[in-house]
C-alpha cells in the first residue's frame, strides 16, 4: 500500500464491506493533479470559507441570541478540514481561530490599544490551529465525526491550562446559555457541552456529504443520528435543571456602586469607587426602613469594590463598617490587601455588622498580563502599558465559601469563573449559592460584560445553583440555577438587586464526576490518533 493510500481521504474498507462498491481511484477537482489555478482558487475559497466558520462561531455568542449558529459554523469548518492534509489542518484551523477570535476578544485592547488584543488573538488562535489538524487526521477514521468533536474539546481543555495559566474565555459551551443543548452542562460539565454542540456541527457536514453522494443510503440516516443524539441526551437530562428551593430560600442583594469614570483610570478614584458601593448600601438600607425594598439576609459587593485595603486605611474601614451597620446583615466586599511584603492579594472580605472583617477568599486564578505580568522586561519592549501593574497580584490557595446568614455563599472572582475547576471546588466544598464578584470597567461598553454573563449562566445550570453576579460598573444579575436572569441592572449605573433565592445543595452528575467527562473525551480523541498511528505502520509493513 502506498502512503497515498494509507492517508487517503475515505477510511479503508475490507473486501468483503457490501457497504459501498469498489470504485476506480479518480483524483478529486482540486487534488494534486489538478491545474496549478484550479487548485490555488480552491485553496482560497477553503480559506475564506474557514474563517467564515469562525464568523459565525463569534456571531452564535452573546449578546445576539443565536446560538444555533454554531453547529453550522462547525458543519461550515467540517468541510474545510475534511481528508486535508494536516498542515493544511493546521492552516484552516488557524483562519477559523481568526475569524472567531478577533471579533469575541476585540475588548482586550479597548484601554490599551491593539498590540495586546492582536497579540493574545493570534497566541489562542494557534491553539484552534492544533485542532484543525487533529479534525483533518481524524476526518481519516469511521465516525470521524465523535473522534473530530473529542478532538475539539481536547483544543479547549488545553487552551484552558497553557500558557501561563490558560485562557479558557470562549470555550464552545459558553455561547450555549440559551440554546438547547444547554442541560448538557448538567449532566458532563462545560465539556460534554462542548463535545455534544462540536458532534452536532461536524455530523451535519457528515450526514449531507453522504446523502449528496449516496442518496438514500442507509449509512447518511446513521450518520444523522449524530445530529439527533447531543440534541436528544440535552432533552433527555432536563429533569437535572432545576431551580427548587431544596434548603429554603433567603432574600439575597448585589450592589454595583458604579465608577467614576470608564477604562484604565476608573481606579484612579479610589476612595471614590468605595463611596459609590458604601453610598448605595445606605441607600438599600433606607429604602428598607421605608418599606420600599425587602431586607436583605445578605449582601455582596463587586470586585475591587474597595482598592483601598480596609485592614490598612482606617478611613477605608470606617466607611465599610457604616454601610454594614446601616444594612445590619453581613456583606462580602471586595478589596485590594496589601501586606507589606510579597504581592497584593485580590481579596473578598466577610464584614459582620458587629463582628467586621471575619472570614477572607484570595481570588486563585490569576489573570496573566491584567492582574500580574509574566516576562515582564520582554512584554514592555511592546507595550508600555504593562508598567501600570506595579506589583503583581498573588494567588489563594483554598476555595472560599462564606457562612453568610445561615446560607453557604461560594465565591468565584471574575475571570475565575471560566474555569471549570475553580467554580466546582466551590461547590463541592459546600456552596449552596455562588457569587461571581466582578470588576468589568476596564472594558467600558464593550459585549465583554454579556459574554461574562453568558458563562455564569451556564454555570447555573452546571451546578444547579442560583449565582449572583455583582460588578463595579454592569451588568449585574440574579441568575436562578436553571439559567434565566431574574433581574440585570444596567452598565455603568448606580443600583441593588434584591431578590428572593433557592438554596440548593443537591450534586448535579457534573459536579460529582468533575473532570472524568474531560478525560474520557480526551482519551477518546488519543484513540483515534492511535488507529492512525497502528494504520500508518501497517501500511509501512505492507509496502
Amino acid at each position: 500500500m502506498t502512503r497515498e493510500a494509507a492517508w487517503s481521504d475515505e477510511p479503508p474498507r475490507p473486501a468483503d464491506d457490501p457497504a459501498e462498491p469498489r470504485t476506480p481511484s479518480v483524483t478529486p477537482p482540486d487534488g494534486p493533479g489538478a491545474p496549478a489555478p484550479r487548485r490555488r482558487g480552491a485553496l482560497l475559497v477553503r480559506c475564506v470559507l474557514a474563517a467564515l466558520s469562525g464568523v459565525l462561531l463569534y456571531l452564535s455568542f452573546p449578546p445576539r441570541p443565536l446560538w444555533w449558529l454554531a453547529p453550522l459554523a462547525l458543519a461550515l469548518l467540517a468541510g474545510c478540514l475534511y481528508g486535508r492534509r494536516p498542515r493544511a489542518g493546521f492552516g484552516l484551523g488557524t483562519l477559523a481561530g481568526l475569524g472567531y477570535l478577533l471579533p469575541l476578544l476585540v475588548w482586550t485592547g479597548e484601554e490599551v490599544g491593539p498590540v495586546p488584543w492582536l497579540a493574545l488573538t493570534f497566541l489562542e488562535a494557534l491553539f484552534y490551529g492544533l485542532t484543525g489538524l487533529g479534525i483533518a487526521l481524524v476526518s481519516r477514521l469511521r465516525a470521524w465525526p465523535v473522534f473530530a468533536a473529542a478532538v475539539w474539546v481536547a483544543g479547549e481543555g488545553l487552551r484552558a491550562r497553557a500558557p501561563f495559566g490558560g485562557f479558557p474565555w470562549g470555550k464552545l459551551a459558553f455561547g450555549q446559555a440559551d440554546g438547547v443543548f444547554t442541560p448538557l452542562a448538567a449532566l458532563g460539565g462545560t465539556p460534554l457541552l462542548s463535545f455534544g454542540v462540536a458532534l452536532c456541527g461536524f455530523g451535519l457536514y457528515e450526514a449531507l456529504r453522504i446523502a449528496r453522494r449516496h442518496p438514500g443510503r442507509t449509512a447518511a440516516a446513521l450518520t444523522a443520528l449524530t445530529v439527533a443524539a447531543p440534541i436528544g441526551a440535552a432533552l433527555a437530562a432536563r429533569p437535572l435543571v432545576s431551580d427548587a428551593a431544596e434548603d429554603g430560600t433567603v432574600v439575597a442583594a448585589v450592589i454595583q456602586g458604579n465608577v467614576p469614570r470608564l477604562g484604565l483610570d476608573f481606579n484612579s478614584q479610589r476612595r471614590a469607587v468605595l463611596d459609590n458601593h458604601v453610598r448605595r448600601t445606605i441607600q438599600l438600607a433606607e429604602d428598607v426602613k421605608a418599606g420600599k425594598a425587602p431586607k436583605p439576609d445578605f449582601v455582596v459587593w463587586p470586585e475591587n469594590s474597595s482598592d483601598l485595603d480596609p485592614y490598612a486605611e482606617p478611613d477605608a474601614h470606617a466607611v465599610i463598617d457604616q454601610a454594614v451597620k446601616a444594612i445590619g446583615v453581613p456583606v462580602a466586599i471586595g478589596a485590594v490587601v496589601a501586606p507589606e511584603t510579597g504581592p497584593l492579594r485580590n481579596t473578598m472580605i466577610l464584614w459582620d455588622p458587629v463582628a467586621g472583617p471575619t472570614a477572607t477568599y484570595d481570588k486563585r486564578k490569576i489573570q496573566p498580563f491584567g492582574e500580574r505580568i509574566p516576562m515582564r522586561s520582554f512584554v514592555r519592549l511592546f507595550s508600555s502599558d504593562v508598567d501600570r501593574v506595579r506589583r503583581d497580584f498573588g494567588p489563594g490557595k483554598d476555595p472560599g465559601v462564606f457562612d453568610m446568614a445561615g446560607s453557604g455563599v461560594g465565591m468565584v472572582t471574575c475571570f475565575e469563573a471560566a474555569f471549570d475547576d475553580a467554580v466546582r471546588s466551590t461547590v463541592r466544598d459546600g456552596a449552596q449559592v455562588i457569587a461571581v464578584p466582578s470588576n468589568n470597567a476596564t472594558f467600558g461598553r464593550t459585549q465583554m460584560t454579556y459574554q461574562q454573563l453568558a458563562m455564569d449562566r451556564v454555570r447555573a445550570v452546571e451546578h444547579s445553583r442560583t449565582v449572583l453576579v455583582p460588578v463595579t460598573s454592569g451588568v449585574s444579575a440574579v441568575i436562578r440555577p436553571d439559567g434565566r436572569i431574574v433581574s440585570q441592572t444596567k452598565m455603568f449605573t448606580a443600583d441593588a438587586l434584591v431578590a428572593e433565592i433557592p438554596l440548593r445543595s443537591g450534586r448535579t452528575p457534573a459536579t460529582v464526576v468533575g473532570p472524568l467527562p474531560e478525560y474520557a473525551l480526551l482519551l477518546l480523541a488519543a484513540g483515534g490518533f492511535g488507529v492512525l498511528v497502528a494504520r500508518r505502520i501497517r501500511a509501512r509493513r505492507a509496502a
